[in-house]
């Protein structure tokens, strides 16, 4: 039964974002989901309960927004009606926003299921009112100290939601991440874990700027026999306390061509999916993980996710001027030194660095020296700080003696102008930002007519 409450809450909200929309105020993503949990604070708790199969939830530092668009697209890929805040506004409020979008004027959601990309701290809120029949935490990195605190804390409110998961839910858990794994050893229920095996595309030792390096248990500095993303890899405590838990979902001969696809086998199945990076093959495989705790079938996933697309801002690309852009969000040390690193193997030379220092990015910009910047010196032709933080880039850029950085430019459309000049016709130019810097360009580019606004992409 749809109470005249819940009602007016969800058309209080869809008029709310409406006008956001048409004001060009905004797109409409969380201002909606404060108004109607105003009007309604059980508003996402209703809604969720109309949902058919269920809510699925994705959460972790980096790549919460691809792997959660990758799961709607194996949902919807069997024809399924899907709700999910593909904007990336991943707070309470924007999960809101995403079921309100979806409801009906009656008050009623009109889906089969919910796909959430959830902030980690949100996460005990989120689990509560969505009551999930899969969690999928993807790793734990280094990220906004002055609002998240250390990993070990963060990973004990993960685990926290996650005893609180109801009967019959799942946690998904990349095994490759200690952090993560000790989380998963501590649930009442086991998780279904996933992981990478090939050591091909792995290092030998951890980078410098590697966050779980000690076993949660005793203390002991953890041994890596792989690494492949940040802190994730093979490990084991040499006193035997903590181990990688063995993976059920295995991602095995990787193939990484640039940013324009990668390759894995994954039980006897070769998975394809236009996308870049060793960090990706994560996203696709946790995507993977969860259709298996869902029962799908494998070449069917294998087939949906050969159309992935890429969400806005994250490896998104077009081409202007006789220029081929590409956007790649970076937030935290980890994944910029992976975005590094396979520019490096595309053999990127031209780059704009947006650095802001706004909530959503964390106010301490001092992450930006465990960031490994040395790869771009002797390659790089051009760099160009921007953003309201430009001139500690431009800092941290000389101490990495990267002789092609400029002056920096806070303007961000002045930089891009810049950066434009600097690339030859035919050439590639990548724009790494931190988040807001990402929206602010984007913003620009779509002022620009070069992009659609991100909520319509």
């Amino acid at each position: 039964m749809v109470t005249p409450r819940r009602r007016l809450a969800v058309l209080a909200g869809k008029a709310t974002g409406a006008l956001s929309r048409a004001t060009r105020r905004g797109g409409g993503t969380t201002f909606p989901g404060d108004v109607a949990r105003a009007i309604d604070p059980q508003v996402l708790r209703r809604l969720i309960g109309d949902l058919r199969g269920g809510a699925i939830l994705i959460t972790g530092t980096n790549g919460k927004t691809t792997t959660a668009r990758l799961v709607a697209g194996l949902l919807q890929g069997m024809g399924a009606r899907v709700v999910t805040n593909r904007a990336g506004s991943n707070l309470i409020y924007g999960a809101t926003a995403a079921a309100v979008a979806g409801a009906g004027l009656d008050g009623r959601l009109r889906a089969d299921w919910g796909v959430f990309e959830i902030d980690e701290a949100t996460l005990p809120a989120a689990v509560e009112e969505t009551r999930p029949v899969a969690v999928v935490v993807g790793n734990l990195f280094r990220d906004q100290l002055d609002r998240y605190g250390e990993l070990e804390l963060l990973a004990r409110t993960i685990q926290g939601a996650l005893e609180r998961l109801p009967e019959g839910g799942r946690a998904v858990l990349n095994a490759d991440d200690p952090r993560v794994g000790e989380i998963g050893l501590g649930l009442p229920r086991p998780p279904l874990w996933y992981g990478v095996e090939d050591r091909s595309v792995s290092l030998s030792e951890l980078p410098h700027a590697a966050d779980a390096r000690t076993c949660p248990h005793c203390g002991a500095r953890l041994e890596f026999s792989a690494v492949y993303v940040g802190h994730d890899g093979v490990y084991a405590c040499p006193n035997r306390d903590f181990a990688r838990p063995a993976p059920e979902v295995v991602a095995t001969s990787v193939t990484l061509d640039g940013l324009d696809r990668i390759c894995i086998e994954v039980g006897g199945v070769r998975v394809e999916a236009p996308l870049g990076g060793l960090y990706n093959v994560y996203n696709v495989l946790a995507a993977f993980s969860v259709g298996t705790v869902l029962g799908l079938n494998q070449h069917f996933m294998a087939e949906s996710l050969k159309k992935a697309v890429a969400a806005f801002g994250r490896q998104e690309r077009f081409e202007r001027r006789g220029r081929r852009f590409t956007i790649m969000l970076a937030k935290n040390p980890t994944g910029f030194n992976e975005i590094l690193r396979e520019s490096e193997r595309a053999d990127g030379r031209h780059f704009l660095i947006g650095l802001n220092d706004r909530i959503a990015d964390g106010r301490d910009v001092s992450w930006i020296w465990d960031v490994d910047f040395e790869l771009l010196a002797g390659r790089a032709e051009v760099v160009v700080p921007s953003g309201v933080r430009a001139h500690d880039m431009a800092l941290r850029l000389k101490y990495a003696e990267v002789t092609a950085a400029t002056e920096p430019e806070p303007d961000l459309g002045l930089a891009l102008d810049r950066l434009t000049e600097a690339t030859p016709e035919g050439g590639d130019a990548y724009l790494l930002c931190t988040y807001t810097a990402m929206l602010d360009l984007r913003a620009l580019l779509v002022q620009r007519g070069w992009l659609r606004p991100y909520w319509a992409t």
